[in-house]
């Protein structure tokens, strides 16, 4: 489910946001630091400061994450269903390893959040929508002058 495309955009993104919903249809949404894809079907997110996150998971398991280059205003939406896992799962260890990594072990973590991808969507700038002759690098351009980065 996960294409290298997709893989890409996750590697190349520095933040995501997790949306969760209570058992009540109550919504949440946060951001996410710490999180890769775990090989081609599941995105794995290290449960940092994320408690509320880890109560909607526990009562409502579906869940959507995405992510987008800033600076390309291009990314992905994937919905699945998330599981909390501790270190009682074989694979913990394996997805711990690969979490801690990514932060040289800054930010501990004693749970994960890891998501079985069962659909994905681009997600695409409304620029590249109603004006097709849209490049990336003409994107790329206005957002470094608006966010100002030279």
């Amino acid at each position: 489910m996960l294409s290298p495309e997709i893989k890409q955009y996750i590697d190349d993104s520095v933040l995501c946001w997790l949306a969760t919903s209570s058992a009540d249809n109550i919504p949440n949404v946060s951001p996410k630091e710490v999180f890769t894809h775990f090989d081609d079907t599941y995105v794995i997110v290290a449960n940092i400061a994320s408690p509320q996150t880890v109560r909607n998971i526990q009562e409502n398991p579906n869940v959507c994450i995405s992510f987008i280059d800033v600076l390309v205003q291009k990314g992905f939406q994937l919905k699945g269903e998330a599981e909390i896992v501790d270190s009682k799962d074989v694979k913990y260890q394996d997805m711990k390893e690969k979490l801690t990594s990514l932060t040289g072990g800054k930010f501990p973590f004693n749970t994960i959040t890891r998501i079985k991808i069962q659909s994905a969507k681009p997600i695409l700038a409304p620029s590249y929508q109603f004006f097709p002759e849209t490049k990336e690098e003409d994107q790329v351009a206005v957002a470094k002058k608006q966010y100002g980065i030279k």
